[in-house]
């Protein structure tokens, strides 16, 4: 039986290097996936999923794979979301279907929170509709579970306002445990990258 999985986790713990090993596992076993990721993503090339480990593979757009009938996505024997917290409520309702409806397990990687402590909206719809949810972890600088993802200015301070989406990666973000993304420390040996 097909089931919507969600599978987040701060900056930095693996999300993406996740999504391209899974991919790779099914294609291991002479299955057939199709890696998606909403086009806001172009970060690191266009339709290429990219891990910061460096893992890339190349990927579809979520509004191509939307323009596909459901009878060319069911050759596929799972769908691979990377980014999902971008996702609309509509698009997330999308993936529903295709679990739903047309019996294809979807895996969504992504951030839970923003850089405020706020839900995503895809993140928020996907907590809701998600059949299963896991946390991909990843540690503070102290050692603790991080949980949170602090973005930060050229100077290493910590921001708390802005707009909720600026692309970036370990040149802006950071995942932090609760307490150090709340007083902004990111820890002694932070050097911001320039």
């Amino acid at each position: 039986m097909a089931q919507l999985y969600f599978k987040y986790g701060a900056m930095g713990s693996s999300k993406t290097a996740n999504a391209l090993m899974a991919r790779f596992n099914y294609e291991e076993r002479g299955q057939k996936v199709l890696l998606v990721k909403p086009q806001l993503d172009t970060r690191n090339g266009d339709h290429t999923v990219y891990s910061r480990i460096g893992l890339t593979y190349p990927c579809v757009y979520f509004h191509e794979m939307r323009s596909m009938e459901d009878s060319e996505l069911q050759k596929n024997d799972c769908i691979i979301v990377d980014e999902a917290q971008f996702l609309t409520k509509d698009e997330v309702m999308y993936l529903v279907h295709l679990v739903d409806d047309c019996g294809i397990p979807v895996i969504c990687y992504g951030l839970r929170a923003d850089f405020k402590g706020e839900l995503f909206p895809g993140s928020y719809e996907l907590l809701v509709m998600a059949d299963k949810i896991e946390e991909v972890k990843t540690v503070c600088w102290c050692g603790k579970k991080a949980t949170f993802n602090a973005r930060f200015d050229e100077n290493g301070k910590v921001l708390k306002e802005g707009a909720q989406v600026v692309l970036g990666a370990n040149d802006k973000y950071i995942g932090l445990c609760r307490h150090h993304w709340m007083t902004g420390d990111l820890g002694p040996d932070f050097q911001p990258k320039k």
